[in-house]
């Protein structure tokens, strides 16, 4: 189904009704969010500090499956674009070849994704997936129907030094002890996201990689950090690096003791329904996550918290505190000056703002008994 794209336009100040706090504009994404947030005070390790998000209102998620969990089962199957046949549901009998092949149909910034599961998937911008010619994170948030065709899949290239398959079908290549998936680092997501620019995900994932290095390196016995950077020199790839032993060690030392402060936090405000954060680093904001339920939340937090520890790990020094009443106002404030409205009719819209100093996004279900957003993000640009 081709989606259609909507662009509005409107006078600084106006409000979408995109976030709470911002005024509510009839057929301007509406029913994107319906309730408001409150914002707790901080859980910090070192210049990392996460601000729990409570919300007012809670939503039914478990019809959705998480890429994750469908890599696992085999549910879900992601190749090169190239090999799209090998996807391709019959149709009377016959199976429809690829379109518009080119060459061996392998693509930088498409990979072919087929749903295989009776359940809607929702893929989350920053998601890496691992194989291929080259690995890749997902550009965008989206929702893939159950049973679906195969589909082109936006994403962008974090391994800019490989052109040769490893395997056909991709994974999402476990990161945490407990086999999650990666999550790209808020610099390198949001590059995706909001800058949508090829270069600079390279760019962002390289810088990222190295500073994981330096900072693992310096925090090694003399003779083992050269070691390890023999070892990672050797590799282009984002997961890879983050893979590491030691990297992971060194993003563990942050990550473990956030997760698990974190993880006692929403048990213990499961009833106020907890359902996200606000993520600052060196004493400045740069992130928010926001669900439709706490217990999606649970299941990306293992990822979304090593992907805040390793920004935090390559982010030297300790700014001063960011008080909660700042958290509070980065998440209601989504006053902006451009309004992009992507939507697969019956299926999902996705609506990106861009304000001053920030891009904010937000993926709502349009499928049967839903209407409500099932992810929400907002990152900080520089003016």
């Amino acid at each position: 189904m081709k989606s259609q794209v909507l662009i509005r336009w409107t006078i600084l100040g106006i409000g979408f009704g995109l976030w709470p706090g911002a005024n509510f504009a009839a057929n301007a994404g509406d029913a994107i969010t319906d309730g408001d947030y409150t914002v707790l005070a901080p859980i910090g390790h070192g210049n990392l500090a996460v601000f729990p998000v409570v919300a007012s209102a809670s939503h039914d998620t478990s019809e959705f499956l998480t890429l994750d969990e469908g890599l696992k089962s085999g549910e879900v199957e992601v190749t090169e674009l190239g090999n799209i046949r090998k996807l391709q549901r019959p149709k009377d009998g016959v199976v429809v070849p690829p379109r518009d092949p080119l060459g061996d149909g392998a693509r930088v910034n498409q990979l072919a994704l087929v749903n295989n599961s009776k359940r809607p998937l929702l893929l989350l911008a920053g998601e890496v997936v691992t194989g291929g010619k080259q690995d890749r994170v997902i550009g965008k948030d989206r929702i893939v129907t159950p049973e679906s065709d195969p589909i082109d899949l936006d994403v962008f290239c974090v391994e800019p030094g490989r052109w040769v398959g490893t395997r056909d079908k991709f994974g999402s290549g476990g990161i945490a002890q407990d086999g999650n998936g990666v999550m790209a680092a808020p610099s390198v997501r949001g590059s995706a996201m909001a800058d949508k620019d090829q270069n600079k995900v390279w760019a962002q994932a390289g810088r990222a990689a190295e500073q994981v290095t330096v900072e693992a390196q310096a925090s090694l016995p003399a003779v083992a950090g050269p070691e390890l950077r023999r070892e990672l020199s050797q590799t282009t790839s984002y997961a890879k690096v983050m893979q590491n032993d030691q990297i992971q060690a060194k993003v563990n030392s942050v990550a473990r003791p956030i997760e698990q402060e974190y993880e006692s936090t929403i048990k213990q405000l499961r009833d106020r329904k907890a359902v996200g954060v606000v993520v600052a680093v060196n004493g400045e904001i740069v992130w928010a996550d926001i669900f439709a339920s706490t217990s999606l939340l649970e299941k990306y937090w293992p990822k979304l918290v090593r992907s805040y520890a390793a920004e935090a790990v390559v982010t030297r020094g300790k700014g001063a505190q960011v008080p909660q009443s700042a958290a509070q106002a980065f998440l209601a404030q989504m006053h902006g000056r451009h309004e992009t409205v992507d939507t697969e009719p019956g299926l999902y819209r996705h609506t990106e703002v861009t304000g001053d100093g920030f891009k904010a996004f937000a993926l709502t279900s349009l499928l049967p008994k839903t209407g409500f957003a099932l992810h929400m993000a907002k990152v900080t640009e520089e003016q």
